[in-house]
């Protein structure tokens, strides 16, 4: 995974934000499975976050436009493979904290109720809200509430 990734192109790569959370990363979603050179040319493998991810053109010519200016880069290819799938918990530390400043509560591990995942507000810290709507603006994301600080908050869905 991306931990193997060579400094040149997880720095190159740490510059292709995600285009519904701009302040993270693809490398710090955990979407980056492989990046290949051979000749000039790269080959990067991606998972996407879910199967329908309407944003994947974006995200494969952000990745291009990156790695192009890299020195010695003459072609990029970008592949979305599914095997193996994204899960939450490909989410980077870094990643998971720049979630919670950016207002969306990272993901916690599913429990066996579906309702067992309501994660720490974002914004007071508090544990013990609930859900207001499993489905968010987006596939990834639910709607919390937290009954402390009274704010309604966006939370990324544990895969």
């Amino acid at each position: 995974m991306w931990e193997m990734m060579a400094p040149v192109w997880r720095e190159a790569l740490q510059e292709v934000k995600d285009p519904e959370i701009p302040d993270l990363s693809i490398v710090e979603l955990g979407m980056v499975n492989r990046v290949t050179e051979e000749a000039g040319e790269v080959q990067v493998e991606i998972t996407p976050t879910f199967v329908g991810c309407p944003a994947l053109d974006l995200i494969a010519g952000d990745v291009r436009e990156k790695l192009t200016q890299v020195k010695g880069v003459s072609r990029v290819r970008v592949s979305f493979v599914m095997d193996p799938p994204w899960t939450s918990e490909r989410i980077t530390p870094e990643g998971r904290e720049k979630l919670k400043n950016f207002g969306i509560a990272p993901p916690r591990s599913r429990g066996e109720d579906p309702m067992d995942f309501v994660p720490e507000c974002p914004f007071c810290g508090a544990e013990g809200g609930e859900v207001l709507n499993l489905f968010g603006p987006t596939a990834c994301r639910s709607i919390f509430y937290c009954r402390n600080c009274h704010q309604p908050f966006e939370g990324m869905k544990p895969i």
